[in-house]
């Protein structure tokens, strides 16, 4: 009995140390757990924040038009304020568009100023950057309301240099362009373990290449009708050529990058020369469109409102595309890492605001635009074609990049292999 008895207090005894092992443990699981759940709520928050800077930028697009097109009719209450001029002209139409851009991007750059070093959901900058939305409101207010109280001359030196920072923009809305195409292209390769993906893939470049083809064929039957539109045919003449160029580069045995890049790239900049041509004034005669008595009718409606939503979603896009822009791509992502860079995004949406008071005045800081115009004047054309020419040369630079390394690399190591041979 007294052995029966010794044996079981060993085993109580053994139970015991077991138990107060596992309680330590699994208190230590139990906060890792809770820390989780509380970095994914953080994570939800953060990214649900995005689409609420989407709707104020959106808001901020809607005042800019409002005061363009519609600025005048309150007019008569503006005389008081010195820097609106006469009658207050200097505070609607162009000088209106820009003032609210300067407002935005004021706003927009202090977001930029306050959340650029963040790195971790515990942060207080994540907290500023996801909640306190009626604080940041009354910002906004107040930043749209500030320069309707600035002067004129220094508006209009905003205006230079709006020019610049929305040409800013379309070089990094290009980047991140070309870099979402390549992963598509990478996603899509030819794998032995994805056989659908490589007939799904060059199923979707034909149908690129397609629209390519009937999209030139369309622009020659509506903007060059005739051969005096000497213009528009060398516009439309040297998309063709760059769309060929780029897919006899593809498929070059050194570059062999297939056809979906080239086809998904083709169609980007047949869009992009349909819509510089399409910014041309109306009362061009190569222009099918038909003189506009300042109303619009629908469809003149309609293309203004998809032409804001376009100004949202492309500054919304590049915003959150930061990892195209960093130099260190590899770094492990922690539970309790920030899902996107702040900073970046924020920067890209006091660029986006310079970017929409171009659009809505045209890129020209001298004449009014039109109502529920858009981005339409010579300016406009001759920015829009230069941007394609800008995005054909920076894919064909992807493309032609790798192997004109590779050929430096095997040239700098003959030497070396012959130098080693002599001695």
């Amino acid at each position: 009995m007294g052995e029966a008895a010794s044996t079981i207090e060993v085993k109580v005894v053994g139970i015991k140390r077991k138990t107060s092992d596992v309680g330590p443990w699994e208190e230590f699981t139990g906060i890792l757990e809770q820390k989780r759940v509380e970095c994914s709520e953080q994570r939800k928050k953060s990214l649900r924040a995005r689409y609420l800077y989407g709707i104020l930028f959106l808001l901020a697009n809607l005042v800019a038009w409002c005061v363009r097109d519609y600025g005048q009719m309150v007019s008569p209450q503006l005389h008081y304020l010195k820097a609106c001029g006469v009658e207050g002209q200097d505070c609607f139409h162009t000088m209106g568009v820009l003032r609210v851009s300067l407002g935005c991007f004021i706003f927009f750059f202090i977001m930029f100023l306050t959340t650029c070093k963040t790195s971790k959901l515990y942060e207080t900058r994540n907290t500023w950057h996801s909640r306190w939305w009626s604080l940041k409101f009354i910002i906004l207010v107040v930043s749209l309301i500030i320069p309707f109280f600035v002067p004129s001359d220094f508006v209009q030196l905003y205006g230079e240099l709006a020019r610049v920072g929305a040409g800013v923009f379309l070089l990094l809305q290009l980047i991140s362009i070309i870099e979402f195409i390549t992963w598509w292209n990478n996603y899509w390769m030819p794998d032995e373990r994805r056989k659908q993906s490589c007939s799904l893939g060059l199923f979707t470049s034909t149908v690129f290449y397609i629209a390519s083809v009937c999209g030139i064929g369309v622009m020659y039957s509506l903007y060059a009708p005739r051969p005096s539109c000497i213009l528009n045919i060398f516009f439309i003449t040297w998309t063709a050529i760059l769309l060929v160029v780029m897919m006899v580069i593809s498929l070059h045995s050194k570059v062999n990058r297939g056809l979906l890049s080239s086809g998904i790239m083709a169609s980007y900049i047949v869009f992009l020369c349909w819509s510089a041509i399409r910014s041309e004034p109306a009362t061009e005669k190569c222009s099918p469109k038909e003189h506009e008595n300042g109303h619009g009718d629908w469809t003149t409606v309609l293309g203004f409102i998809i032409a804001i939503g376009a100004i949202v979603i492309a500054t919304f896009s590049t915003g959150i595309d930061s990892q195209t822009f960093q130099f260190r791509k590899n770094d492990i992502q922690q539970d309790d890492d920030i899902p996107y860079k702040y900073g970046f995004f924020h920067l890209i949406f006091s660029l986006g605001a310079m970017y929409f008071a171009m659009l809505f005045i045209s890129w020209n800081l001298d004449s009014s635009a039109r109502k529920w115009s858009i981005d339409v004047g010579w300016a406009s054309t001759w920015v829009k074609i230069v941007n394609e020419w800008f995005a054909a040369t920076i894919y064909l630079w992807k493309l032609m990049y790798p192997v004109v390394r590779q050929s430096k690399v095997m040239d700098h190591e003959e030497p070396v292999q012959e130098s080693d041979n002599n001695i």
